[in-house]
């Protein structure tokens, strides 16, 4: 599964050799331990490691920086973090198809699928192809208004359309494809892909998607009715928000890490991307045994 380096020795790297871009989170407490681990692993191995030049210098990598790792041939992405950094390193290569591998330093990792008391046999089992690849469904947000359409990016867990700090209420119109399905009075909703099931959708009181199933996740935050539940709708369903003209702010944040705002009168629209994010998973890992003990042992 290990593919060849197009870029050959330009970058240093033999034909041939595996390139693993290394993203940790520099805020967490045993990064830099879990940077050195990967490098001792590696080294003297058929790989070829990179950072970006300010995580290189931080971490005292200096000879591996690159100032720009996404204009470079990768083969693999890893996280070091919690699932926001994997979401986070998705989000860098989703016009690219780069697998990102997370490693869990944070408190939850759901979807980072590497612990550290595994870290050297999973990193084995990357050198040697023993890992899939699952193309989870990304959500594409674009707002559309009497100026034209923008669009404003790519989404792994979720879009969310949220108030912006009043009090009051949102009131909006959501239509699936060409039908008005219902108007909204709630603090927001969410929009959320199987992967985001997990996240803000589930502390919303949205239920849980298995990442292989092929729809898309409607859930309202504090609706004032109780007729309004979850829904979910088809993967290919383009999904149109159309925000009341409320006297307040109204902000789009994809994933919980880019925020926009948006104006009354003003149409959000969520799509299927034409790319998917590409996670590395491993054998050992089952979804359900995964969710018992991330989520429903707490």
């Amino acid at each position: 599964m290990v593919k060849q380096n197009v870029f050959g020795n330009a970058f240093g790297v033999d034909a041939g050799m595996m390139q693993i871009a290394v993203f940790p989170n520099r805020s967490k407490r045993r990064a830099i331990e879990i940077v050195d681990r990967i490098f001792d692993f590696y080294d003297n191995k058929d790989v070829r490691l990179v950072m970006q030049a300010a995580d290189a210098r931080f971490f005292r990598k200096e000879r591996y920086g690159l100032p720009c790792v996404e204009r470079v041939h990768i083969d693999m992405a890893l996280s070091i973090g919690g699932d926001g950094t994997l979401l986070g390193v998705c989000r860098r290569f989703t016009d690219q198809t780069v697998p990102v591998c997370g490693i869990n330093i944070g408190t939850l990792g759901f979807l980072a699928d590497i612990e550290t008391e595994e870290l050297e046999v999973h990193l084995a089992k990357i050198l040697s192809g023993e890992y899939n690849i699952e193309h989870r469904l990304l959500l594409d947000a674009c707002v559309k208004n009497e100026f034209g359409e923008k669009h404003l990016g790519k989404a792994i867990n979720d879009v969310v359309i949220a108030k912006g700090g009043a009090a009051r209420m949102l009131h909006f119109g959501l239509y699936i494809n060409q039908t008005h399905l219902m108007d909204y009075k709630a603090d927001g909703l969410i929009v959320s892909s199987p992967t985001g099931s997990t996240a803000y959708s589930l502390s919303a009181g949205g239920p849980i998607l298995n990442p292989t199933i092929r729809g898309v996740l409607l859930t309202p935050i504090c609706a004032h009715t109780f007729q309004i539940r979850p829904l979910v709708v088809g993967e290919n369903d383009l999904i149109r928000l159309k925000i009341g003209n409320v006297h307040q702010d109204v902000i789009v944040t994809l994933d919980g890490q880019e925020s926009f705002y948006v104006q009354p009168g003003d149409e959000i629209i969520v799509r299927k991307a034409n790319t998917t994010a590409q996670i590395v998973k491993f054998e050992d890992k089952d979804y359900y045994k995964v969710l018992r003990t991330k989520l429903l042992s707490f």
